[in-house]
């Protein structure tokens, strides 16, 4: 009797640290929620759309920027386009993007490399790095350019744990879980 009071109350507590010990890193997140969310740009909808709904409210162009997003174009791999944080430009053919759902689903690289591999130097060909490769993605992704965050609202910082590392040598990148 005495063992099944005891059998009864460790499974109750148990079952009370499992229900509070979720880790901070369960959230899924897609690529244009977590672009909003960090870059303060309030574009809502699929990353396919925002470079359209950015006209007349945010400044558009061809030029890095720290805090800039930058709209990766629908095309027949990624029919819902893709949208990503510029973290550091590095120089003006190459920047660090801070995303969400590229290499993982659901998860979030820091600092991680795009070059642009466009003919006329304009950043709307693309190649980023890309996690299952360890480096630059085989292919290119066509690009409209980059949404510009000024006057946006300041982003919100999020919490982040390390899990993998994913850049050049020459500078400390991370792939990452948020919240």
């Amino acid at each position: 009797m005495k063992s099944m009071g005891l059998a009864a109350r460790f499974a109750a507590m148990v079952a009370c640290c499992l229900l509070t010990a979720t880790p901070a890193f369960a959230q899924f997140w897609q690529c244009a929620p977590y672009a909003r969310k960090i870059s303060g740009i309030q574009i809502h909808g699929n990353a396919n759309t925002w470079w359209g709904q950015a006209a007349g409210h945010y400044a558009r162009g061809n030029t890095p920027k720290v805090g800039a997003v930058l709209a990766l174009a629908s095309s027949r791999r990624m029919p819902l386009g893709h949208v990503a944080m510029v973290s550091r430009v590095v120089s003006d053919r190459e920047v660090l993007l801070t995303h969400a759902n590229w290499s993982r689903r659901g998860g979030i690289e820091t600092d991680v490399r795009a070059v642009d591999v466009s003919a006329n130097n304009d950043w709307t060909d693309v190649r980023v790095w890309y996690g299952p490769v360890g480096g630059l993605g085989t292919s290119s992704n066509p690009a409209h350019g980059f949404i510009y965050a000024d006057g946006a609202p300041a982003p919100r910082e999020l919490p982040r744990v390390t899990i993998a590392s994913a850049a050049p040598a020459a500078v400390d990148s991370a792939v990452v879980i948020a919240e």
